[in-house]
């Protein structure tokens, strides 16, 4: 079982700024110890658990980046075109034939180079003469259009370093080294809960005081997409002792506690206290908007995070808290999301010493570069919001106002999966 270790706790009470956060989860967060074998098909996603070395090099042997005529380096022509006797003829999978002085080998796009040879003419720059000669032209330089063997990757150099998170391209070099498996650490097991008397099941019966529950659903979405398997525990209601129990039996069967609401400043916010009541809070405030009531604590060494229940409040904190953690606990090199430039084509004021987060749209300016289009309002309850958006635009602690035409950092939605 992962843990998040307690000695990280020293929380007073204030907001905290979100690289701190961070810095604790990755600082303090072990990962998953146990490993598994995967077929490299069902390997993009998961976690490479220790440094994969090359078994051989790439390419394995000297071959021709074109198709065309290989030739000695020697017989280059120099001051006028020349023609060469069409010795030999080189398929890919098939071994090269000595090419000698004025001799050339009729040559195809991965096919070994020949001994004797080391330029390759594209066939589109030769001539055939009436003779079947191959006419080349001047300019080549020597050694052009091969590919050497080992230029790619040396034999025994790391290929895929360990923590590094498996994507198509990975898995490709894993099999032009003729790998069939890797080794990668076990998914991580979460728990999401929602909490709140006043959610009701999407499809079930609604009161008229209830909306449907959307958060758990996005959130497991999302941890998904991080490769973790997870348990949909439901809605917890407004009591504290069942919310307690609940969690504590949740964190004695999974590796991350994940719920929404209730983790705010309120009567009827219980999570919390919740916590505080079977183990430890390390935060409960960030600052960071929107978001800012959003908890983490540890039960019985189990990392619990609540969320806030406006959904793009939870949204947010999901992305810069739950991610970060969710990658510590699995194992993964840290991943911070590209922040693209882009031009603000909208105003904003915020509050110094707190990091907002604006939805935006970016559509292309007059000049081609792109800009951000804020959303036109600003409550975090609008799941619209994040539907007809492309993305955040971060602002940092120290800015003060934003204005148009002005370059700003954009978080895209698709950096977060």
């Amino acid at each position: 079982m992962v843990q998040l270790l307690e000695s990280c706790v020293g929380f007073d009470g204030s907001p905290m700024l979100v690289d701190e956060a961070i810095a604790i989860i990755r600082a303090r967060t072990a990962p998953a110890e146990e490993t598994e074998l995967v077929q490299l098909e069902h390997a993009d996603g998961r976690i490479l658990s220790s440094d994969v070395s090359a078994p051989l090099r790439l390419p394995p042997f000297t071959n021709s980046a074109v198709d065309g005529y290989a030739i000695n380096s020697s017989d280059l022509p120099v001051e006028a075109a020349r023609s060469f006797l069409i010795t030999s003829r080189i398929q890919a999978g098939s071994a090269g034939e000595l090419v000698g002085r004025g001799a050339a080998a009729r040559i195809f796009t991965g096919a070994p180079i020949p001994d004797g040879a080391f330029t390759v003419f594209m066939q589109e720059d030769v001539n055939i003469d009436g003779e079947g000669r191959a006419v080349l032209p001047t300019g080549m330089k020597p050694g052009g259009n091969v590919r050497l063997a080992g230029e790619d990757l040396q034999e025994g150099s790391v290929a895929l370093s360990a923590g590094r998170r498996l994507r198509p391209q990975d898995l490709a070099l894993a099999a032009a080294l003729g790998l069939t498996q890797l080794e990668v650490r076990r998914r991580i097991r979460v728990a999401v809960f929602s909490t709140g008397n006043e959610l009701a099941l999407p499809g079930g019966v609604r009161g008229p005081a209830q909306v449907f529950d959307s958060n758990r659903l996005m959130l497991m979405a999302m941890l998904r997409r991080l490769g973790c398997v997870v348990s949909d525990l439901g809605i917890l209601r407004d009591d504290p002792v069942r919310l307690a129990d609940a969690l504590k039996n949740a964190a004695e069967r999974h590796d991350l506690v994940l719920t929404s609401g209730g983790v705010s400043t309120g009567e009827e916010d219980h999570v919390k206290l919740a916590v505080a009541s079977i183990g430890t809070i390390v935060f409960w405030r960030l600052a960071i908007r929107p978001g800012r009531p959003v908890a983490m604590g540890v039960i019985r060494g189990i990392p619990f995070i609540g969320l806030p229940g406006n959904p793009v409040a939870s949204f947010v904190t999901f992305a810069h808290i739950v991610r970060p953690t969710v990658l510590a606990l699995s194992g993964a090199s840290e991943q911070r999301p590209m922040l693209m430039p882009v031009r603000a084509a909208f105003t904003y004021t915020k509050r110094v010493s707190r990091r907002e987060y604006v939805r935006v749209a970016v559509r292309p300016s007059a000049d081609g570069f792109p800009e951000a289009v804020k959303f036109p309002r600003d409550g975090t309850g609008f799941l619209t919001s994040l539907v007809e958006t492309d993305g955040l635009v971060e602002l940092g602690e120290t800015i003060a106002k934003v204005e148009p035409g002005q370059f700003v950092n954009f978080l895209p939605y698709a950096s977060l999966g």
